[in-house]
């Protein structure tokens, strides 16, 4: 059975996190990459809301029948779409989180302030979609 209350505190979180990369988004660039602080929030902001993202999907598949698809980053995206939670849209946005997060975490030393900066300028609202669709679909349990 899906865990209402697990999600919930997870886009709570996620919501949090958005807040403070709204914020980050609201510098200039030149403002953003000025103060290593910036860029460091960022990430970190960003690299926990996708695993609260990944976590929630994990859990929706693992709860429905679909542990097979919840082990593996982008077969969450995949395995979302097919039990109906997000369209095929925002499955390759996810699938695209999934390749970044790995980024983030294991090749961080590859991700320039700019890069960070642009995502936040351009990519929060797919992380506002995700909670849309879920929101949705917890709704209908």
């Amino acid at each position: 059975m899906i865990n209402k209350q697990f999600i919930n505190e997870r886009l709570l979180l996620i919501d949090s996190f958005l807040k403070e990369l709204r914020e980050l988004a609201s510098l200039d660039e030149d403002t953003f990459v000025s103060q290593k602080r910036n860029s460091a929030a960022c990430e970190s902001f960003l690299r926990r809301t996708l695993e609260a993202i990944f976590d929630i999907g994990r859990h929706i598949l693992a709860k429905t029948g679909y542990i097979d698809m919840s082990t593996e980053y982008k077969s969450i995206a995949i395995g979302l779409v097919e039990i109906g939670v997000v369209d095929r849209k925002l499955e390759e946005k996810l699938i695209q989180m999934a390749g970044y997060r790995n980024r983030l975490v294991h090749m961080y030393n590859l991700i320039s302030d700019s890069e960070l900066y642009h995502i936040i300028q351009s990519d929060l609202k797919d992380i506002e979609e995700f909670i849309s669709a879920v929101k949705s679909f917890i709704q209908k349990y």
